[in-house]
């Protein structure tokens, strides 16, 4: 496993060292990272227009992070990939996702947010990237809850539907060697393995088709998060470090009441503040021989992003864990081979 590294969404602002890339490095790697996830969407980081079409630019971006030993380690397009698929109840909130210009214009934004992906495809091969996270957009999430019933073969269409989105996208990754890795999440159609399963079935089996594992959101609907790497090792390539907590009380539960974050049952919390086993977590990593980055994500309701990045930095380096080359034991072994063998079983 490599890192800590940081997604820098959650960072970017108007204000120094925030504001630009090379600042911002600066500051993420006088924390201790080693990596960065860069937000394709924010053109105060990032051109990916120019990084679709230039080495040159892409080569420009790694050496200058490079003097302060900072890596990209993926781009993401959360924001483009959630306008993939919209359910017409959220045009309008999801409108800010996208350029102005698509505003109010569910098709153009459609083929906008597609364009996206697919320059986010050639910008993560011109930076000798591998794995790209991204959302999978939700059609049939306003029926998650089985409340009116649901007509006959409508999550069956939505899934159809959703997979032909997607499909052609997966093959532009599949063109040039990137995984396609889909955050599980709450408001994606794909917000569970059950989901997940459910989309690779339509795209039939994808090699491309893979998965970024963020726990905090299994706890927050009561999935075993641990299990879940044991059944998906093999497809998830992309990690978020990212912590919450859920305390149920008898006034609410997984639904949240309506509540703002900080008043909710279920919260993300800085690292090591919620409720994670991340010691169990980074144990699992190791079992399967995960090699990809582990990169912070903060989300706190209640501690200052600065903080959270200062900790999360120490906290991903304490569970990182360096496999072992040999077996604790070896000290006591003895001469083996076929003969060997035959011996000790007693065989001619």
């Amino acid at each position: 496993m490599k890192g800590p590294a940081i997604f820098l969404a959650q960072f970017a602002s108007d204000d120094a060292p925030y504001n630009d890339l090379e600042s911002i490095a600066k500051w993420a790697s006088g924390l201790g990272f080693s990596g960065v996830q860069i937000p394709s969407w924010d053109t105060r980081l990032f051109d990916l227009k120019l990084a679709s079409e230039s080495k040159t630019y892409c080569d420009e971006l790694s050496g200058l992070l490079f003097k302060y030993n900072i890596q990209i380690t993926e781009l993401s397009t959360h924001l483009q990939g959630q306008l993939v698929a919209v359910h017409p109840a959220y045009d309008t909130l999801f409108d800010p996702f996208s350029v102005p210009e698509v505003h109010k214009n569910p098709k153009n934004r459609q083929k906008w947010a597609v364009e996206q992906l697919m320059m986010a495809a050639k910008a993560s091969r011109n930076l000798g990237l591998t794995d790209h996270v991204t959302f999978s957009g939700a059609l049939a999430w306003p029926y998650f809850y089985p409340w009116p019933q649901r007509t006959e073969g409508l999550i069956e269409t939505a899934f159809e539907e959703l997979g032909k989105r997607w499909l052609p996208i997966l093959n532009a990754f599949d063109e040039v060697g990137v995984n396609l890795c889909y955050e599980i999440h709450p408001g994606e159609d794909l917000h569970d393995g059950v989901t997940f399963e459910m989309f690779l079935d339509e795209v039939g089996n994808h090699c491309r088709c893979q998965m970024l594992y963020d726990p905090s959101h299994y706890v927050l609907q009561g999935l075993n998060y641990l299990e879940h790497i044991d059944i998906y090792h093999e497809r998830i390539k992309m990690f978020h470090v990212k912590d919450a907590e859920f305390n149920p009380t008898g006034r609410q539960g997984v639904y949240g009441g309506y509540q703002p974050w900080i008043d909710r049952a279920g919260r993300f919390r800085s690292l090591g503040d919620g409720q994670v086993d991340f010691k169990n977590i980074f144990s699992k990593f190791a079992q399967y021989g995960f090699d990809g980055w582990a990169v912070l994500e903060w989300e706190c309701c209640l501690k200052h992003p600065e903080d959270g990045a200062k900790e999360g930095s120490i906290f991903i380096n304490n569970h990182i864990i360096r496999i072992t080359e040999q077996a604790f034991d070896d000290f006591a072994s003895g001469e083996s081979g076929l003969s060997e063998n035959k011996a000790i079983l007693g065989i001619e």
